[in-house]
């Protein structure tokens, strides 16, 4: 079993299961899946933020350790599989799980290397690397650019959030509101990215692959 604090590990399973609904649902817009491509690319997304901060954290996955982050996992996917059409439906379904599991594990991520006695710079690099990792292995699987790597407030709102955790914790402010108030911080941050279709900085327009000109004559 795991001995992250309850807090951590509710908001981990949450993510887990935020983005597993992501993973699936990408799979059902993007490709045709069977149900073993759905849920596989469901837990994928899920798993793969933590899966890879544990690694560089020197300690067992937390998903190999706990029954619970493949079960919530996997039932994300299937519930994302059978009830896709209904889930796409909704008010950009895709895009919100996408942002409540960046918030949730880049929250959780900051924590935890806080936890191991990891520094403040270190804690909040390993947070947001955490809250992109899956999403970052998701659209590789489906041979998209990676959000992360693409325009839009992405990787911004992983900062802001785990540096909102580390900031909170050594300021000895601790307990559920301080992680669920950074996980809101993120989420806010990247909603209103996505509503007013904010981008990061980007590259001077001569240099924008983009760009209809050819460049600087």
């Amino acid at each position: 079993m795991t001995t992250e604090s309850p807090v951590v590990l509710a908001l981990d399973l949450l993510g887990t299961f935020a983005f597993a609904l992501n993973g699936a649902l990408t799979a059902l817009r993007v490709a045709r899946l069977d149900i073993v491509g759905v849920v596989t690319l469901g837990m994928i997304t899920a798993l793969g933020g933590g899966i890879i901060r544990d690694v560089l954290l020197d300690v067992p996955p937390a998903t190999f350790n706990d029954w619970r982050y493949l079960a919530v996992a996997a039932g994300g996917g299937l519930i994302a599989f059978v009830s896709g059409r209904h889930l796409e439906r909704l008010n950009t379904p895709i895009t919100v799980l996408d942002a409540a599991g960046l918030s949730l594990f880049a929250v959780t991520g900051a924590g935890k290397a806080l936890q191991l006695g990891l520094g403040p710079v270190q804690a909040v690099l390993l947070g947001a690397l955490t809250g992109v990792g899956g999403g970052t292995l998701r659209d590789v699987m489906v041979r998209q650019v990676p959000s992360v790597l693409s325009s839009g407030l992405y990787a911004i709102p992983a900062l802001i959030g785990a540096t909102a955790t580390v900031v909170l914790t050594l300021l000895d402010v601790h307990g559920p509101a301080t992680a669920v108030g950074a996980a809101v911080l993120c989420f806010g941050i990247r909603m209103v990215g996505v509503h007013y279709d904010l981008d990061a900085p980007m590259p001077p327009r001569a240099f924008d692959p983009r760009s209809d000109d050819d460049g600087p004559r």
